[in-house]
């Protein structure tokens, strides 16, 4: 009945021959004269989610997850990986050829400046690394007496056979309908931050950025609609976009070219040093530029401006017409959701369901809207212990069944053309323990102080943070990922620059989209997350004497009643859950079958004090 299009769950293929591959490498590296390499989970672009031709780390280690990186020399072997992933790099990599590091307190570097020699030579591929990046690793390297060389090509590649070719999916028109804005009001927006950035040009190295500037979507890496480019745009003159012409069709070449010349990807080396030649400067992004940008402007007599995208910026604030269409998107979402909830609550007492089950039944209510396009990232189906891990994905081995007395925890999120979601819900299945209630309640809290919030504009996510926080806190509690991260219009789920984390210090403003998801974590017990979208808003406060925002809730889906202790619960709060849960029933209601109506309406009933 149900079936999932868009995720796998199947494990990475076991008895690959990855010993041979280090071999192999440490071969290749011996030939190039090399004492190591590093290899990062990375693109030319530091995208979250990469294709399959830029899997470099997985290939060499075996290990899977979204961050990390390795450092090969010629007897030993590292993987570095953040607190996330240190029992799954242990469980996938062959840990008598790898040791498991920390990839953040001590950083790569420590280990590098420790176990390189003098005279040694550290190879790196300057397209998949950041200029600070580089320049961190050329430091410990230095602090060994050892240098750092950029490459020509990648090592790995000329040693992975059967690797995967680029992706080439056809790249789409993101019409005004859904875009709100032309390519040439962009442009004008995108020009006036050059010239306070007083560089000649700007580098768009984030295809994010180039996706929003000239309206076009793709399908180049999973779950972000994503057309892998770059472009080049100048204080004057035409912008240059850089894509492979395979991907475009008549009418996407024809849009492109409205407001753009278009070149093949390998041409714009020559433009960007053609352009530093006349000793211009050029802005880079410091979050996704690779160094090896850097080192042509510099190498042609140009001057790098190393500083923020400040196309990130302005993609984060969403126009009337993104505004609109997110609202749109939400409710068809929310009726998805609804049918989905309805059916948990309907099917898991028996002991039957399995976290696949679960997994493979939302994606399917989803794409009955007749719009999802994709997941908008894999969804996160945990019960029991597993419901713990906050990056979990289930496989056929880790599935759980969702059984009476554990908490089923469902992360997930859709693409549709006018809008991206992300939505945590937290189920009881049969009796909730007290103190499952007790911290659902807590979490609850403290979810519900972010969408109440009222503050001066200029405000950061860090000074808010705390309000997320500050009811787990009062009882020894906490949760060790960020309050909230900025979401895009039908872009990445996880954009910035903007988020609700102690780190969050871009100050907020009105048309961001940012989620707002407290939890709490027991260990080899149970996981809680309750996650909504919220926008950023004009706050009508009379007599206000300067201006303030709040935020307007966009998820619309039932909170658990069964998790909620009312007694925890001040009459603000309790006011708030009961308003939200009629907005719910209000805006859902009219577009569900009667069953669902009927689940519905006892979902959102009002709770009483």
């Amino acid at each position: 009945m149900f079936e999932a299009h868009f995720q796998t769950f199947e494990e990475p293929e076991a008895g690959v021959a990855l010993a041979a591959r280090l071999a192999a490498l440490r071969e290749e590296l011996a030939r190039r004269k090399l004492t190591g390499f590093v290899v990062p989970r990375a693109d030319q672009q530091q995208n979250e989610y990469v294709p399959p031709s830029e899997e470099r780390l997985a290939w060499l280690t075996g290990f899977t997850g979204s961050a990390g990186l390795a450092v090969v020399l010629p007897h030993e072997a590292a993987l570095f990986v953040d607190g996330r992933y240190t029992l799954q790099a242990a469980k996938q990599v062959d840990t008598k050829a790898w040791t498991v590091e920390s990839l953040i307190d001590p950083p790569p570097e420590s280990w590098v400046a420790a176990h390189l020699k003098a005279g040694d030579r550290l190879g790196f591929d300057p397209w998949l690394h950041t200029f600070s990046a580089a320049e961190r690793l050329s430091a410990a390297c230095a602090k060994a007496g050892a240098e750092l060389v950029a490459i020509d090509s990648n090592p790995i590649d000329a040693v992975w056979q059967d690797r995967p070719q680029p992706p080439l999916a056809p790249v789409a028109v993101h019409s005004l309908q859904h875009a709100g804005v032309t390519e040439a009001e962009k442009l004008m927006q995108i020009r006036a931050e050059i010239a306070k950035l007083g560089a000649d040009a700007l580098v768009l190295s984030d295809s994010h950025a180039v996706a929003w500037t000239f309206n076009i979507r793709g399908a180049d890496v999973a779950h972000t609609p994503l057309p892998l480019s770059y472009a080049i745009v100048p204080k004057d003159g035409r912008p240059t976009v850089f894509i492979d012409h395979r991907k475009l069709s008549n009418l996407t070449r024809d849009h492109l070219e409205q407001s753009a010349d278009v070149r093949e990807p390998d041409a714009m080396a020559p433009t960007l040093m053609a352009l530093a030649k006349s000793g211009g400067s050029i802005a880079l992004d410091n979050v996704t530029a690779a160094d090896a940008l850097s080192r042509l402007i510099t190498g042609a007599g140009g001057k790098p401006v190393r500083g923020s995208d400040p196309v990130a910026l302005l993609k984060a604030v969403k126009n009337a017409t993104e505004i609109k269409g997110t609202r749109t998107a939400h409710v068809r979402d929310a009726v998805a959701l609804a049918r989905f909830l309805a059916w948990v609550d309907r099917e898991a007492p028996s002991g039957k369901l399995t976290e696949i089950d679960a997994v493979e039944a939302l994606e399917t209510f989803r794409r009955d809207t007749g719009a999802l396009k994709d997941v908008s990232f894999p969804t996160i189906s945990g019960t029991g212990p597993n419901g713990a891990i906050v990056h979990y994905r289930v496989t056929r081995k880790s599935n759980r069944r969702i059984v009476p007395g554990d908490l089923l925890l469902i992360d997930s999120g859709a693409q549709y053309e006018d809008g991206t979601t992300d939505v945590t819900r937290t189920m009881a299945v049969g009796e909730p323990t007290e103190e499952m209630r007790d911290r659902f309640t807590r979490v609850l809290r403290g979810h519900i102080a972010i969408a109440r919030a009222v503050f001066p504009d200029g405000t950061t996510g860090a000074q808010l943070d705390t309000l997320a926080r500050q009811y787990l806190w009062a009882a020894g509690l906490d949760f060790e990922h960020g309050t909230g991260h900025g979401v895009g219009s039908y872009l990445s789920v996880h954009e910035g620059p903007a988020r609700i984390s102690k780190l969050g210090t871009t100050p907020l403003k009105r048309g961001m989209i940012l989620s707002n998801e407290p939890g709490y974590y027991k260990t080899d017990g149970f996981g809680i997350r309750i996650e909504n979208l919220e926008l950023v808003v004009a706050a009508d406060i009379k007599g206000a004497e300067k201006p303030m925002n709040a935020f307007e809730t966009l998820t619309l889906a039932p909170i658990d009643r069964r998790l909620i202790d009312v007694a925890m619960l001040s009459r603000d709060e309790l006011d708030w859950l009961n308003a939200y849960h009629a907005r719910v029933r209000a805006e859902v209601r009219p577009a569900l079958d009667e069953a669902t109506k009927a689940w519905l309406d006892q979902a959102t009933a009002e709770l009483k004090a």
